[in-house]
C-alpha cells in the first residue's frame, strides 16, 4: 500500500506573549520557505522555531492590526529583511497604534509597523511555491483578513472565528452584523472540511462551527 501524499505546507502554532495569541510558522516542505502569520511578539523566540525546524522565512504575514498579532512584525523585519504583507489598509490605524495599546497592557518591546503590501478581498499571496488566497472578512476590525491554502484545506482566520465564539466587535470601528456576514457569507461556503488557526485557542473546523458556535450556527439562521 502507497503512503498518503505529503501536506503541501506545514504548519507550527506557537502560543506568544502573556495573552497567549496563535502565532503561525507555516512553510512548504519541498522548498523548507515559509512565512509567519500574526508574530504579535516574541521575536526572538519565535526566529529560534524558525530555526530549529530548518525554515528560511521569506515573509511576514497580518490577518489584522492589533498588537497581539502584528506587534513582533517590526523586529522580525530588521532581523530577516523581509516584506511584511497584509492586513488589508482599513487597519491602518491599529498598526500605527501598536505602542500606544501595548502600553494600555503593560507589554514591552511590541512596535508599530508599516505593511510592505496592503491586501484586499481576492489577492493571493504565495508562500514557498503555495499560494494562500485572501478574504476581506471585517467585523472584529475594519481590515482584518484571513489566509486559506485550499489545498491543504486550511485558513488563518485571526481573530474572525474561534472554538465555540467569534471575534469580539466591542474595541473601536468594531460591526458585529459585518462578522457574522463575513463569517456565514465567505468562510463557511468554503466548506465544512477546513480546518482553521484562529487568533486564540484551538484548531477547530468550518463545519463544526456550523454545527455548534453559539453565534453562527446554521440553526440560528432558519
Amino acid at each position: 500500500m502507497s503512503e498518503p501524499p505529503a501536506p503541501p505546507i506545514r504548519v507550527v502554532l506557537i502560543p506568544v506573549t502573556p495573552l497567549q495569541q496563535n502565532c503561525s510558522l507555516v512553510w512548504v516542505p519541498g522548498s523548507m520557505r515559509g512565512a509567519f502569520v500574526d508574530p504579535g511578539g516574541e521575536p526572538e523566540r519565535l526566529l529560534a522555531e524558525a530555526k530549529k525546524h530548518g525554515v528560511t522565512i521569506e515573509k511576514i504575514l497580518l490577518t489584522h492590526g492589533h498588537l497581539d498579532h502584528a506587534g513582533g512584525a517590526a523586529a522580525i523585519q530588521r532581523a530577516l529583511a523581509v516584506p511584511i504583507i497584509g492586513p488589508h489598509p482599513g487597519d491602518d490605524w491599529l498598526l500605527e497604534s501598536i505602542p500606544t495599546q501595548a502600553a494600555l497592557y503593560g507589554l514591552r518591546g511590541l512596535e508599530a509597523c508599516v505593511p510592505d503590501q496592503w491586501l484586499d478581498d481576492g489577492d493571493e499571496v504565495e508562500i514557498g511555491g503555495e499560494t494562500l488566497t485572501v478574504h476581506h472578512c471585517p467585523g472584529h476590525t475594519p481590515g482584518h483578513v484571513v489566509f486559506v491554502h485550499h489545498g491543504a484545506r486550511i485558513a488563518f482566520v485571526g481573530d474572525v472565528l474561534f472554538q465555540g465564539s467569534i471575534g469580539r466587535t466591542d474595541f473601536p470601528r468594531g460591526d458585529h452584523g459585518a462578522l457574522i456576514a463575513a463569517i456565514r457569507e465567505k468562510l463557511f461556503p468554503l466548506g465544512d472540511d477546513i480546518r482553521f488557526v484562529p487568533g486564540h485557542g484551538p484548531i477547530s473546523s468550518f463545519g463544526a462551527e456550523r454545527a455548534q458556535n453559539p453565534y453562527v450556527a446554521d440553526r440560528l439562521f432558519g
